[in-house]
Formats: structure tokens, C-alpha cells, sequence
């Protein structure tokens, strides 16, 4: 899904794209929640990045939370920088993937003048398998219990095949079988769990906190079951990879 954006140079002047001392910027356009802690991972997720990649990181959503992309771009703009590199914190190649951030990076970069490349999504390969097993292991999962790995869900049933394929992967050398179910289309928590035995461990594919997740948080609570966290910074690895081939497939692209 990687592509470049480059805008039309913005009136009274032409789009310069030059080396910025401070490095080209990485931007992680989540799609947002009404969750009260919906940002807090993103956030912490973003910084971790930027420690790492020793350039400017900023969180930036598609919907229900600020601020939006256009905004922080308009930020980068407002700092001299002429490109950014977007990498849209996305499991599946849905409707947020092929149609919400084509058209925010459109819109933000028009408007602001900046170069927008955008890098792959996040996936459902072996390196988020690798991470989501990482996430398992600390929160102390024996490798004999099920666990039930738990998406959003999409329209598209390719998304949601996508994501029952990790699940496959995912019980590759465990004891305990691993099913996935989805939080906005079938299979439901529930029509999973009639074939997995307790304990569950309840495994969600999610970066952060939202409204979606509340539930298995009770289920968790009212079983005894463990609830693995959000990934949050732990994915971190997983942006700079696409950060840095986004970046480096671009040419005239100075670090």
C-alpha cells in the first residue's frame, strides 16, 4: 500500500523538497476513540519511535480524537520540514487503509505544501505475530491455555480473514488452540468461546484502549481470565520498519 504524495507547490511559491536538520519527520495516523484512555498508548507508542529513530514523532487520528493529520502537518510545515513519512497504525487493509487515509494525506498535504509518503500498515505478517507472542509471554500466558485473539472486525471479509489467519500462525507450537473473534461482525467473543476451554486468555489485536475493548475487559474480570494489554510501545519496532522502508524507497528523501 506504500505510495508518495507529493503536493502541487502552494500558491506564491514552489514545493521545495530539501534535508531538514532535524531528520524527516514519522507521523502514526491511528483512527481514534472516544475511549478516555484511547490516546494514551498512541501517544507513548509514538514516542518510542521517535527516541528511537532520532527524528520529530507525532500521533496524529483519523476520527474521534485530535488532532487530526492535517494538523500536524500543518505543525511540520509551520517548522520548515517538506516531507514526513505517514505510517497508518492499521491491522488490515480495510476501509480506514484504502479510503480514509488516502484521503487525509490528500487534503493535509495539498493544504500544507509537505511531501507525504505513506508506508505500509501495520499488518497481520510474522512481525506483528512476533510481537503479539512477546505480549503473551509477559503477561504470563501458559502455552497449554487457549486464547481467543480478538480484532475490530471489517466489512470486508479479506480483512477478517486476514486477521483468522494470524490466529492459525499464532497456534503454531502452542498446546492451546488460538480463535479469533471480532468486536463489530462475526464470529462474536461468544460464539468463539463455546469451542475454546477455560481459562481463555483473552489476546486483543489493538494498539490502545477503546470502547471495544471494555467488554473483554469485564469478561476478564468476571472469569479470572488474563487480559493481555494493548500493545501500545511494544510496536514500536513494527513502525520503524515501515518508517524506514517507506523512507528509504524514496529517493530524493535526505536523513
Amino acid at each position: 500500500m506504500t505510495y508518495p504524495y507529493e503536493p502541487s507547490a502552494p500558491a506564491g511559491g514552489s514545493s521545495v523538497s530539501g534535508a531538514h536538520p532535524a531528520g524527516v519527520p514519522v507521523i502514526g495516523l491511528a483512527h481514534g476513540s472516544r475511549h478516555p484512555r484511547g490516546a494514551d498508548a498512541i501517544e507513548a507508542l509514538m514516542i518510542a519511535v521517535g527516541a528511537a529513530a532520532g527524528v520529530p514523532a507525532h500521533a496524529a487520528y483519523l476520527d474521534l480524537a485530535q488532532p487530526d493529520l492535517a494538523a500536524v502537518v500543518e505543525q511540520l510545515a509551520a517548522e520548515g520540514h517538506r516531507r514526513a513519512v505517514v505510517v497508518p497504525l492499521l491491522f488490515t487493509a480495510a476501509f480506514h487503509a484504502t479510503v480514509d487515509v488516502p484521503d487525509a494525506v490528500t487534503e493535509a498535504a495539498e493544504a500544507h505544501g509537505v511531501e507525504l509518503v505513506v508506508s505500509d500498515i501495520l499488518g497481520t505478517g510474522d512481525d506483528i505475530a512476533a510481537v503479539l507472542r512477546g505480549a503473551l509471554d509477559g503477561a504470563g500466558v501458559s502455552g497449554d491455555d487457549d486464547a481467543l485473539l480478538f480484532a475490530v472486525g471489517s466489512s470486508r471479509p479479506e480483512a477478517n480473514a486476514a486477521v483468522a489467519d494470524l490466529a492459525a500462525r499464532l497456534a503454531d507450537g502452542r498446546r492451546g488452540d488460538v480463535r479469533a473473534a471480532f468486536g463489530t461482525c462475526a464470529p462474536r467473543v461468544a460464539d468463539v468461546l463455546e469451542d475454546l476451554t477455560a481459562p481463555v486468555a483473552l489476546w486483543p489485536l489493538f494498539l490502545a484502549d477503546g470502547l471495544l475493548l471494555d467488554p473483554l475487559r469485564r469478561l476478564a474480570d468476571e472469569r479470572g481470565w488474563t487480559l493481555v494489554e494493548p500493545l501500545g510501545a511494544q510496536a514500536a519496532p513494527l513502525v520503524l520498519a515501515r518508517y524506514a522502508a517507506a523512507r528509504d524507497r524514496q529517493p530524493g528523501v535526505l536523513v
